[in-house]
């Protein structure tokens, strides 16, 4: 399965950034891997906290019937990264940069075009949930903290597998998204990830934050409520439109409900406005919040990964290339700055 994993070295990315005289970026300072050794060997002599990767894909978006592209922000995000400034206040040295899980042939044999069912990508996703699932799943096990960038919300599902399988028990997830993503589990797409893993008793609890109210299905409201001690939720439009709740006030009860043991941070770039995303939607938590809630989480000690998905920025428009993987990045930095 680690053909999959499309391993960085240096050389590998060095015309990605550039450092001036008397400067240090994250390119300089990050810990990269040889192609030519195996690579979870290699992180295991690495004196590093976290370990970041690309998921190129947006399979699990097309079967979930929404706007393709999200398999394009790694490539913005990797090249933002690694152009921050190392400074007293972000060491790039804690981070080790894996790669990207590649899925090339399976996605040539799988032949999507507009007229591919959603059914039909079923047997691609559930080859990337394993591929996911079995990173993940390592690098817990080697005492680091996976940061996964770019793809559908659908590899949710292995970054909670993963977790649990390496860590030996089940883990929570805190989820900001507009969605619930708990769609039937008739096959596998972006919007049951959650699902799966909750069903297969990967996921103890979980929590979604900031939900909106007009893209939520009942039947899902209805599978909370029956299940209320272990999935809970507040909507957007409490806390940024009718003004009831307080985000901050919000943000510290949800950790509270998920943080007595290991759990997960998701980002759904659908909840943050004007992202260019599988779901854009013009009304969201700014970006400014949106990093803020990832800083606030991150602190806690029991944060397990950082999930960061369903970006699509267009790859043949530089300036929202750019844009988006400031955020990517901003986002990153957030999570690992303490």
């Amino acid at each position: 399965m680690d053909h999959h994993i499309k391993l960085y070295s240096r050389k590998t990315v060095s015309h990605l950034f550039y450092s001036q005289t008397g400067e240090k970026k994250f390119g300089d300072t990050l810990q990269y891997f040889d192609s030519d050794r195996e690579w979870d060997e290699q992180l295991s002599n690495m004196d590093c906290k976290y370990v970041i990767f690309g998921i190129p894909e947006d399979a699990g978006v097309r079967a979930n019937r929404g706007r393709p592209g999200a398999d394009s922000a790694w490539q913005a995000a990797v090249k933002t990264l690694l152009n921050i400034q190392d400074n007293q206040f972000n060491n790039g040295s804690q981070l080790a940069l894996l790669g990207h899980l590649g899925f090339a042939d399976e996605i040539a044999k799988a032949h999507i075009s507009p007229q591919t069912q959603p059914e039909d990508l079923h047997e691609l996703i559930s080859t990337i949930d394993e591929v996911v699932t079995s990173v993940v799943k390592r690098i817990v096990q080697l005492g680091k903290i996976p940061i996964a960038i770019g793809g559908g919300h659908n590899n949710a599902y292995g970054m909670i597998k993963g977790t649990a399988l390496g860590l030996g028990k089940p883990v929570n997830s805190l989820n900001i998204d507009a969605h619930t993503d708990l769609r039937p589990t008739n096959y596998r797409h972006s919007g049951n990830g959650f699902l799966y893993a909750f069903e297969e008793k990967h996921l103890q609890k979980y929590f979604c934050f900031g939900l909106h109210e007009n893209y939520t299905l009942q039947t899902n409201l209805d599978f909370i409520s029956n299940h209320a001690d272990r999935i809970k939720y507040n909507t957007f439009e409490d806390m940024r439109i009718r003004l009831t709740k307080d985000v901050m006030q919000e943000a510290e009860e949800a950790l509270s409900f998920v943080s007595e043991t290991n759990f997960g941070i998701e980002i759904d770039c659908d909840a943050i406005e004007l992202v260019p995303s599988s779901a854009l939607t013009p009304s969201g938590f700014t970006p400014q919040m949106a990093r803020r809630l990832a800083h606030f989480f991150s602190r806690h000690k029991n944060a397990s990964y950082l999930h960061v998905c369903e970006a699509a920025p267009d790859p043949q428009d530089p300036d929202q290339m750019m844009a988006v993987g400031k955020l990517l990045s901003y986002l990153v930095s957030d999570f690992i700055r303490k």
